[in-house]
């Protein structure tokens, strides 16, 4: 049983289908979520996927999605428009720092110390001009990440994102319900792995509130 109320436990099982699942589970999962999900919102996930599943899963996405819910696209996005680039920027910085909390300035640095465009390109396109479109919150925004990132089994962008979800909003019961949301999309293996993860986590968190208090 999930702690996530049926819109979002339905996106999250989308955004792990988009990130590791074929074309016919992609479909079954939406088909399964069509009555029960903003068709907005899932055109969000989508496009968001791109960033953590790459563009031809996001493309194949897309397609099924239209196919499955018969809504259009819309006619025009003009907030996608590179005009928008310089607010990218400062949306980004701050969306960014809202995920990362204390930890924004380290990962801004370590990134950097990969390369310095991808340093950019994080800040002004992954969470600029993707995740701080308002058409779909935060909280949601990184709890469909987390599904993303446990389906594809990357685990250091799922322990960052963990710290990411519970920073935006999440409860720990909410994100452990991302975990129970995916029972037939994930190895029950990995999901126990992932849910030790998550205990990691708040152990941590809830270590440093403690040093912060004394």
């Amino acid at each position: 049983m999930s702690d996530l109320d049926l819109p979002t436990r339905n996106l999250v099982r989308i955004a792990a289908a988009i990130a590791a699942s074929g074309e016919a589970t992609m479909r079954t999962v939406m088909e399964q979520a069509a009555d029960s999900v903003d068709p907005v919102q899932v055109d969000e996930v989508i496009l968001q996927s791109y960033l953590f599943a790459g563009f031809p899963r996001a493309l194949n996405a897309a397609r099924i999605w239209r196919a499955v819910s018969g809504q259009p696209a819309p006619h025009a996005d003009p907030s996608a428009g590179i005009a928008n680039a310089p607010d990218w920027v400062s949306s980004g910085a701050a969306t960014c720092t809202t995920v990362y909390g204390d930890s924004y300035e380290l990962l801004r640095e370590n990134v950097r110390a990969l390369h310095p465009a991808l340093d950019a390109w994080m800040i002004a396109d992954g969470y600029g001009k993707v995740l701080s479109r308002p058409q779909l919150d935060l909280k949601s925004r990184e709890l469909c990440i987390v599904a993303a990132c446990a389906a594809s089994t990357q685990q250091r962008q799922l322990h960052s994102h963990l710290h990411g979800a519970l920073n935006s909003g999440a409860t720990p019961a909410e994100v452990a319900g991302v975990f129970d949301s995916l029972h037939d999309l994930v190895d029950s293996a990995e999901i126990d792995r992932y849910r030790g993860l998550l205990f990691h986590v708040l152990s941590k968190r809830q270590s440093l509130r403690h040093s912060k208090l004394q």
